[in-house]
């Protein structure tokens, strides 16, 4: 097997939740809460975390275009058209 497991847009989603997870545990015990609830919260916390992350972090196979480009172009379509 010559091929990583995870790419590395993964690894890095994961990793990025996992610590958005450790800290939002981290904070809810320090916050007074008890040991299930902060664990609870860590775990809802990185579970939203990695579809944030995906959208947050680009493709490199579909390159997004800025919304300024996107919005000129439909407002030049509608002022021509």
């Amino acid at each position: 097997m010559d091929r990583p497991l995870l790419s590395l847009r993964s690894a890095l989603i994961f990793l990025l939740a996992l610590l958005a997870g450790g800290a939002a545990s981290g904070l809810t015990a320090a916050g007074g809460e008890g040991t299930a609830r902060s664990l609870l919260a860590g775990l809802a916390a990185a579970g939203l975390a990695v579809p944030f992350f995906n959208r947050l972090i680009a493709d490199e196979d579909h390159p997004r275009q800025p919304a300024d480009v996107v919005n000129a172009t439909t407002a030049e379509e509608k002022s021509h058209g």
